[in-house]
């Protein structure tokens, strides 16, 4: 019954910047922490960055610090991740995530490339 949609991937230049969005159902959304991943061709998938339940306590990777942002709306029951600078190196499938009872969920993942 948990569902994760990803949504906002496409193709952006280096340098430019992109918004992701997660929509969320299914389960009690305000109450769980929230996570994007992302996976490259060849690599592990790893994580971008994490919010807590109420968003007052945000976690990134280092090479995503001061470049991208992850907020949340839970009135909409949706988690974004705001990506700006980007670089080909973060080409990869963006992968929304929630865990809970120590088992995780995921989203279908959405594309980003950064190509000029």
């Amino acid at each position: 019954q948990v569902q994760l949609v990803e949504s906002g991937g496409g193709l952006v230049q280096p340098g430019g910047s992109l918004r992701l969005s997660c929509a969320a159902s299914g389960f009690t959304f305000n109450v769980y922490a929230m996570s994007w991943y992302r996976q490259a061709p060849g690599k592990e998938r790893e994580l971008v960055a994490t919010i807590s339940s109420g968003g007052g306590t945000t976690n990134y990777a280092d090479s995503m610090k001061g470049r991208f942002t992850i907020s949340r709306d839970n009135a909409k029951k949706t988690v974004y991740l705001q990506m700006n600078s980007l670089k080909p190196e973060d080409t990869a499938v963006y992968f929304c995530n929630t865990r809970r009872q120590s088992k995780n969920y995921w989203g279908q993942g959405t594309q980003v490339t950064v190509s000029s």
